[in-house]
């Protein structure tokens, strides 16, 4: 796989002028964009199929959770944009209805775990009585079981999430934050090479690029970093 269509790059930005701006600066040297909800509520939507039909990968960062149907008949349309990857929340009965949705499409369901600004503290308040650590890999079993694509985790679960889901799922570490990079709200971080060698297959940096002074020379040093480790 090209380094290129490892990382994955966060347009956390309030506007699709913006975001715009981000994408032409970087040009060829990023293929791959995270739209999550801040960008598709300002017409984030439409920008996802402007980069599709423009060759680029699309990571649509909805964490969808809902009864069952109503989940699969979103997958299933999104699966109709040529999204590359859309995630949901782990729980058994929604990513079996994905699955179920998403078949005969190119579409990679990945299941979020545990939000990489929780912490145990965070689970303990939400009703949880478990860590990070130990709900990160009973999702990851879940998930394989339900037939998902891949798993979204942090970094610091990575090398366990790999080690129950095998090579052939993907594993989407978000919380990526360069040698030096403030942390900002997220609680569970790794740097590029850190998250690569834990087993992570891809990467979501946003704010340490779409922030930088100079977002190319950002992401060229996270993607030379990145072939490094590889």
């Amino acid at each position: 796989m090209d380094v290129r269509d490892r990382l994955i790059v966060g347009l956390d930005i309030p506007t699709v002028g913006e975001a715009r701006s981000i994408i032409s600066t970087l040009g060829e040297d990023i293929s791959f964009y995270k739209i999550g909800y801040q960008l598709v509520f300002a017409g984030g939507l439409d920008l996802a199929r402007e980069l599709i039909q423009g060759g680029k990968k699309v990571f649509l960062d909805m964490k969808l959770l809902d009864i069952d149907n109503t989940v699969a008949k979103g997958v299933e349309n999104i699966a109709r944009m040529g999204v590359t990857m859309l995630t949901l929340h782990a729980y058994p009965k929604a990513m079996r209805a994905a699955v179920e949705a998403a078949k005969g499409s190119e579409l990679t369901l990945l299941g979020v775990t545990v939000l990489t600004s929780m912490d145990e503290a965070d689970l303990r308040e939400a009703g949880y009585d478990c860590d990070p650590r130990s709900l990160v890999l009973r999702r990851a079993e879940q998930a394989r079981e339900a037939g998902m694509g891949g798993i979204v985790c942090s970094a610091e679960e990575a090398a366990g999430v790999r080690a129950i889901v095998g090579e052939g799922m993907a594993v989407v570490t978000p919380g990526i934050r360069p040698a030096g990079s403030d942390a900002g709200d997220q609680k569970r971080v790794m740097t590029p090479a850190e998250a690569l060698r834990s087993g992570s297959s891809h990467l979501v940096v946003g704010r340490p690029i779409v922030k930088a002074q100079d977002p190319r020379a950002a992401a060229k040093a996270i993607l030379a970093e990145m072939a490094g480790a590889l």
